[in-house]
């Protein structure tokens, strides 16, 4: 029988060097700072850790089909939740090579395809972090995006990631999957 659980995900993560003004947002916004590292979901959630092995060779093999690609991190934008909730996010341009890629994945694990789920279908995003009140929203949306030096790097692997159960649930890379050379 097929499993998902939410202590794995798929993901791409900005280089290391990207990291510091993404962090300096996510510390003072983002209740999920420690348990993940920044990161663009493609599949969340996704197989148990033990079937990574396996999967990451059925990845490998779609993935030498995908071609390399620049993502731009430019723009803050938001989902809404309920009451007056909401989640702030970078939004990383161009969107379709992610889609295509997220959807290339997808056939090897059909039932993986929570993302897939929402009214706008997958909706790529890096998220910095939660705000309640439409007021304090647009107050950090404003702040955020006028001090914003916007970053760009090369998506040139994805990630299977996992977690323990607390305390050890601190999201770690286990299987690096690169795309076409």
């Amino acid at each position: 029988m097929l499993r998902k659980t939410h202590k794995t995900a798929v993901v791409i993560i900005p280089p290391d060097e990207m990291w510091p003004p993404i962090q300096a947002i996510r510390q003072k916004h983002d209740r999920q700072l420690r348990r993940w590292m920044p990161h663009i979901n493609l599949i969340y959630p996704f197989r148990p850790k033990e079937e990574f092995d396996v999967l990451a060779e059925q990845f490998k093999m779609a993935c030498r089909q995908v071609t390399p690609f620049e993502i731009e991190l430019a723009r803050f934008r938001f989902f809404e939740h309920k009451r007056e909730s909401y989640t702030i996010w970078l939004d990383p341009e161009p969107t379709e090579p992610l889609v295509r890629l997220q959807e290339t994945l997808r056939q090897i694990v059909p039932d993986c395809d929570d993302v897939n789920r929402f009214p706008s279908g997958f909706t790529p995003h890096l998220s910095v972090g939660q705000v309640k009140g439409r007021a304090r929203l647009r107050d950090l949306l404003e702040r955020l995006q006028t001090s914003w030096e916007p970053l760009s790097f090369a998506a040139g692997q994805i990630n299977l990631i996992w977690r323990g159960t607390p305390p050890d649930d601190i999201f770690r890379v286990t299987h690096v999957v690169k795309l076409k050379k």
